[in-house]
């Protein structure tokens, strides 16, 4: 990406621990994570002038800069949600590109599982009732009650059948089978979707992201940085980003996500169209997440989404659009705010590093463009990030 003077890369990805971690902290995940993102990209911590991080800490990023031992001298604590790692990319990448800084550390680390397990924090997830909150605290309105009522309409609107919902979970977890990392790898059935416990109608269990903990880090940095790096660069062609809505009543449209906006600006600023893509990673706490988001990036049109998930489209293994290619949020790992794993993601498939679950284009070759978008809260924002390799 050109918007200074000076093309962008990610050269360093790594995922720390992820799964099952009873005996880690967030921070040690953070440092996890850097340390393997930089052996990675194979460049010394000295390099790094940028720290992006949110989600732990009273003074995010300060205290992880702190524990990495860095002083950065370019800094982002965007929070928005799953969508935070694919914005502060974007900033990260200006930053670089108009010489504010020389390589950026993005990183987040998390044991939410493990907190849960050692009654350290509650299952709930709780934003508080405060400022615009206030109007739907009182009503019980949970952050996946949110969700469901958005899939509810869509389906009302377009015909979306549950069933179509669930394929999504079937082809994620298929994918997943061939990620030895992933924390669920048995194959599910459409069956078996439908018939799991309720959680928010019309969301049955399998129809949620897992719980589980986990860390990951990108190293993004400047052109001139390639030549001193372990691994392939990955570009950075095009970013977006986009805010909805806080509350519910003030979002126009619950068939629409804020990825209609930031998938648009990411791929008029890359200069290619969703067609050109050879796989998506989209944030997927619910399997709505995943179908809303493909009709919103451009891949199928509004109404449609339902159908185009039908037929093994979404999978590895013969699918026209391989998505969420290592299981997703919903049986690889979800540990929390999740868009940096589909940066890591995105960047292992480019590269060629994922084995089994390897995309491959239909000549054979390894994909050349990809895009990772994120989600956050109850589709308040979003952020798109399109990546290519050489």
């Amino acid at each position: 990406m050109t918007r200074g003077n000076r093309k962008v890369a990610v050269v360093g990805a790594a995922l720390a621990d992820c799964g099952r971690v009873d005996d880690a902290t967030p921070y040690a995940l953070h440092a996890q994570a850097a340390r393997r993102a930089l052996a990675d990209a194979g460049l010394d911590r000295s390099r790094v002038d940028g720290l992006a991080s949110a989600g732990l800490g009273t003074l995010a990023p300060v205290e992880v800069a702190e524990y990495l031992g860095l002083r950065p001298t370019w800094m982002d604590s965007t929070s928005v949600g799953g969508s935070t790692w694919e914005v502060m990319a974007a900033h990260a990448a200006d930053a670089i590109a108009a010489g504010h800084a020389e390589a950026v550390l993005l990183v987040y680390g998390s044991t939410a599982r493990a907190d849960i397990r050692a009654g350290r924090r509650t299952g709930d997830l709780s934003f508080g009732s405060r400022g615009p909150l206030q109007f739907e605290a009182p009503y019980g309105h949970t952050l996946i009650a949110k969700y469901a009522m958005a899939a509810r309409r869509h389906m009302i609107e377009h015909g979306t059948t549950i069933e179509q919902l669930a394929e999504v979970a079937v082809q994620t977890r298929a994918n997943a089978a061939l990620n030895p990392e992933a924390m669920h790898r048995t194959p599910i059935t459409v069956d078996e979707v439908l018939s799991g416990p309720m959680i928010a109608d019309p969301f049955t269990r399998l129809h949620c992201c897992i719980r589980s903990d986990g860390g990951a880090a990108v190293l993004l940095a400047a052109e001139d940085h390639v030549p001193d790096c372990r691994t392939a660069p990955v570009w950075i062609l095009g970013t977006g980003e986009h805010l909805s809505h806080a509350t519910m009543s003030e979002w126009p449209d619950f068939t629409v996500s804020p990825a209609a906006v930031s998938g648009r600006l990411a791929f008029e600023r890359a200069g290619v169209t969703p067609a050109d893509m050879d796989f998506a990673e989209i944030y997927d706490a619910f399997t709505y997440m995943t179908l809303v988001t493909l009709e919103d990036l451009g891949f199928c049109a509004k109404g449609e989404g339902g159908a185009f998930v039908e037929k093994g489209r979404l999978k590895v293994a013969g699918g026209e659009l391989p998505v969420n290619t290592d299981g997703g949020g919903l049986s690889a790992q979800h540990p929390g705010m999740r868009g940096l794993f589909l940066l890591v993601e995105a960047v292992r498939q480019l590269r060629g590093e994922c084995g089994e679950r390897q995309v491959r284009t239909r000549d054979g070759q390894l994909p050349r463009l990809g895009v990772a978008s994120g989600t956050g809260g109850w589709f308040c924002s979003s952020g798109t990030v399109v990546l290519g390799r050489g």
